[in-house]
């Protein structure tokens, strides 16, 4: 794979977004950009990889408050590691998000250019996209700020469209931009052969893209410099000030790439999926002789064209063709692989609701690991407890429950009050209400436990906290 031709080119990572389209799947506190949904690296992962592979520079990660510890963790699991974590304050689009890693990119490096990257996009010949990374490098080299621009291979009404003189030439000048198109004229934009699928990659001179920000967007300029100055260090993380969350709220297309006339695109065709849907995850996955990709524990008879995934229980499906059917332990997505665009109406009645399952799944994570709950009645709640290797939860008290801890797995580092004592596997210990308490993983293994809560009140909110290595 050819490496990018400057080697001052900075990845950088959006690693925002709910994904509420891969719902029930993506949640907003575990979505789709943190799922191993197309294989056994998650889209984060693969994105980290198949940058580091062109631009060797370790890379400026930016992402949500909510996600900081999923990012970091995911990160160690594949050893990478970053230059800046970026944790916005809340989410504003994707120019204020690059706005701050430009910022802090030419605070190491003036002529730093940034290689532009959502984490959850899918590229399926890497050795292309090596190649155009190169060609789009020389242009950011000399000024342009260059988006690659994909060769469409439907008339798709989901993606906006870039107008270019010769789809074939190269590195060139962006003519226009378009919005998404409706049916009939995203048929005209594919037969006509000067129209591209806007991406929403790009390589781009970090100076060079503040610069055109100041003149477009001032205030955005204004408020991300303000942000990252008063930015604030937090474990591994990087807290930009308050000011960011004066900054308007825009994409970068619409900040600056529609009104610059520094725009400049390289035509690709490497395998591109942006993963918007079920619909696109059945496009890239292995399907058997009926069309079905079939995941889990599934039984199917006459089923065919259809994605069925089962997360924790059999799934049976009988004379059912074009149906996507996702299970999860706590919900069930049944839908026409036609309208799987529309799952996001479901998340939306869900928060209107005022439910959780469009927020969390049964299983919690923590930066520590994991927690699940298994069963729950009047005053007593049970929970799989999950502790990553050399992780502690915090040093805590609870006011209205006592709790039990069974130790299934691995080796239980345990502080009661003034005690600190090991459990081993089938050892367990009783902690009582308003004692002070810290469970840590020594070992080298998971360490796996059922908890027994009980008590008046249960509420993840009954926690008096004393020492945390998290800072929470």
């Amino acid at each position: 794979m050819s490496h990018a031709a400057d080697a001052h080119v900075v990845p950088v990572i959006l690693a925002g977004g709910v994904g509420s389209r891969l719902w029930p799947v993506s949640r907003t506190y575990f979505p789709k950009q943190f799922q191993k949904l197309l294989g056994e690296q998650s889209f984060l992962q693969a994105t980290l990889q198949r940058a580091a592979k062109v631009a060797p520079a370790a890379p400026i990660l930016v992402c949500n408050e909510e996600h900081r510890f999923l990012v970091a963790e995911q990160c160690r699991q594949i050893g990478q590691s970053w230059e800046q974590l970026i944790l916005e304050p809340e989410g504003r689009n994707s120019a204020p998000a690059i706005a701050l890693a430009a910022w802090q990119a030419v605070r190491r490096d003036p002529d730093a250019i940034l290689l532009v990257l959502p984490s959850d996009h899918l590229i399926g010949d890497e050795d292309a996209f090596g190649q155009a990374v190169s060609l789009a490098a020389q242009g950011a080299a000399n000024g342009g700020l260059v988006t690659f621009g994909v060769t469409p291979s439907r008339a798709e009404t989901g993606y906006g469209y870039i107008k270019v003189a010769d789809p074939a030439a190269g590195l060139q000048c962006v003519q226009s931009f378009v919005e998404k198109p409706d049916a009939d004229t995203a048929a005209q934009y594919l037969a006509s052969g000067n129209y591209l699928w806007n991406s929403g990659m790009f390589v781009l001179g970090a100076q060079a893209y503040l610069d055109e920000l100041g003149v477009h967007s001032p205030s955005m300029a204004e408020t991300t410099q303000a942000a990252m100055a008063e930015a604030e260090r937090d474990l591994d993380f990087l807290r930009p000030g308050a000011a960011f969350l004066q900054s308007p709220a825009d994409s970068i297309d619409y900040a600056v790439m529609e009104k610059t006339d520094r725009a400049q695109v390289v035509p690709v065709d490497f395998g591109w999926n942006d993963i918007g849907s079920w619909a696109a995850i059945w496009d890239e996955s292995e399907r058997d002789q009926q069309g079905n990709h079939l995941e889990g524990d599934v039984v199917s008879v006459d089923t065919t064209n259809s994605y069925v995934r089962a997360g924790s229980r059999l799934v049976g499906t009988i004379g059912v063709d074009n149906l996507v059917v996702v299970e999860t332990t706590d919900a069930v997505l049944v839908a026409n692989r036609d309208d799987v665009q529309d799952v996001k109406a479901i998340v939306q009645k869900l928060a209107d609701s005022e439910r959780s399952e469009h927020l969390f799944h049964s299983e919690v994570f923590r930066p520590w690991g994991s927690y699940e709950g298994i069963a729950e009645g009047d005053r007593y709640q049970v929970k799989c407890i999950k502790v990553s290797p050399g992780a502690a939860l915090s040093l805590q008290m609870h006011h209205h429950r006592s709790e039990h801890w069974i130790v299934v797995r691995g080796t239980a580092r345990v502080t009661r009050e003034d005690e600190v004592f090991t459990l081993g596997e089938n050892e367990s210990t009783y902690i009582p209400r308003g004692a002070k308490h810290r469970l840590e993983n020594p070992g080298k293994l998971d360490l796996e436990l059922i908890e027994v809560q009980v008590g008046p009140y249960l509420g993840e909110d009954d926690i008096e906290r004393f020492d945390d290595v998290y800072g929470r």
